[in-house]
C-alpha cells in the first residue's frame, strides 16, 4: 500500500468507482457500436452500400472512439439522405459530438498517477540504497520522510482528481444512458425502414 493510500483511504475505492464508470460508458458505446453495425449490414445487403463495420476500441481515449462513430455516421448520413430526408435526421450523431468534446478517460488518468506514483517510489528507494550501510538508517529515516511528504502531497492531488472525474462522469452518464438508448432505438428503426424500402 503506498503512502497515499494510506493518508487518503478513500482514494483506492475512489479509482474503483471511476474504472466502473468508465466501463459502464464504454458499455453503452459498445451497444452503440453495434446498432450501427447492424445498420451498416442492412445497407450493405439491401441497398449494396460498401460500409465497412466499426469496432470500439478500448485502448482508444473517448474522443478517439467519438471521431469513429461520427465519422460512420456522417458517411451514412450522406447516403441516407438521398433516399429519405427523415431518416438521415434520426441518425444525428449530437451524442458522441457531445460525448467527444468532454474527452472522458480514465486511461490517460491512470497513466499520469503510474509514472508519478513509479517516478517518486523509484527516487526514494535507490537514494537509501546508493548511501552505505553506516548512514543508511538515518539517511533511510530522512528519505522515508520525504517519501512519506511525497505520498501525502500526490494523494492529496489525486483525491481532487479523481473527485472531480468521478463527478464529470456521473454527470455525464446521467445524459448519455438514456441518449444512448434512443440513439439504439433510432438505428434500430432506421434499419428497419431501410429494410421496407
Amino acid at each position: 500500500m503506498s503512502w497515499s493510500d494510506i493518508f487518503y483511504p478513500e482514494n483506492p475505492e475512489r479509482r474503483e468507482r471511476l474504472i466502473h464508470k468508465n466501463q459502464e460508458l464504454l458499455d453503452l458505446m459498445k451497444n452503440n457500436f453495434r446498432a450501427t453495425n447492424q445498420l451498416i449490414e442492412t445497407l450493405r445487403k439491401h441497398l449494396g452500400w460498401s460500409f465497412s463495420p466499426i469496432a470500439l476500441n478500448e485502448e482508444a481515449t473517448v474522443k478517439e472512439n467519438c471521431e469513429v462513430i461520427i465519422e460512420h455516421i456522417h458517411e451514412i448520413q450522406a447516403e441516407v439522405e438521398k433516399t429519405d430526408m427523415q431518416l438521415k435526421e434520426k441518425l444525428e450523431p449530437t451524442l458522441y459530438e457531445k460525448l467527444r468534446n468532454m474527452n472522458l478517460s480514465v486511461h490517460d488518468y491512470q497513466i499520469v498517477s503510474i509514472v508519478v506514483r513509479t517516478v517518486c517510489g523509484a527516487t526514494g528507494s535507490a537514494s537509501v540504497v546508493a548511501v552505505g550501510p553506516l548512514a543508511a538508517i538515518a539517511l533511510g529515516t530522512v528519505f522515508l520522510g520525504i517519501d512519506m511528504i511525497i505520498g501525502a502531497i500526490l494523494g492529496s492531488i489525486e483525491r481532487s482528481q479523481l473527485e472531480s472525474t468521478l463527478e464529470e462522469y456521473e454527470k455525464f452518464l446521467e445524459e448519455f444512458r438514456p441518449a444512448s438508448e434512443k440513439y439504439t432505438d433510432n438505428i434500430t428503426y432506421v434499419t428497419i425502414k431501410l429494410e421496407m424500402i
